[in-house]
């Protein structure tokens, strides 16, 4: 059993140890925060009114895993990108697959969007598998897409709207 919650000051703790624990899990794919001053710019970025960062918190308070909802636009695009990652001891257990159907929901009823798009670099058969389970679709390929460690990666782009997230056996 877990909560879905924005990422706040009171996690500060619980985040910095789990991003410290997983950093060979994450490497190369994404570099959340590991300190201090970044854990706090990353709360700075996460306050504006286009973006939201959400922790999924066990029953112990540990942290399973992070998903943003990235550059939220309104009006007539109603989209968003994702960002996720999973902390360690949590990965290969499935409960990504959840906290990410949970925000999906959040994006889709809360933050009023009709479409959540997911990049996600080819070599990362877990994120890959991860968002074909959820039903994304693949749109295409983007080289040079995001620059991530320091280097440009190419990704691949994924995207899922409202009708097909509700269209879906057992969402929701």
């Amino acid at each position: 059993m877990f909560t879905i919650e924005p990422v706040q000051a009171r996690h500060q703790a619980a985040f910095l140890e789990a991003a410290r624990r997983s950093v060979r899990l994450h490497h190369p794919w994404i570099s959340p925060p590991c300190t201090v001053a970044g854990f706090r710019q990353h709360l700075r970025r996460y306050e504006a009114i286009n973006q939201a960062s959400y922790v999924a918190v066990a029953g112990d308070h540990s942290l399973i895993g992070c998903v943003h909802i990235n550059e939220i636009v309104h009006g007539a695009l109603q989209s968003a990108f994702l960002a996720y990652f999973v902390f360690e001891p949590y990965q290969g257990r499935g409960l990504m697959s959840q906290v990410l159907a949970r925000v999906i929901d959040l994006a889709f009823d809360r933050h009023g969007l009709h479409r959540v798009e997911a990049n996600v670099q080819p070599a990362n058969r877990a994120s890959k598998a991860l968002v074909e389970r959820l039903g994304f679709r693949l749109e295409g390929f983007s080289p040079r897409y995001l620059k991530i460690g320091g280097d440009w990666r190419d990704h691949e782009r994924y995207a899922l709207t409202v009708e097909e997230w509700t269209a879906q056996p057992g969402a929701r």
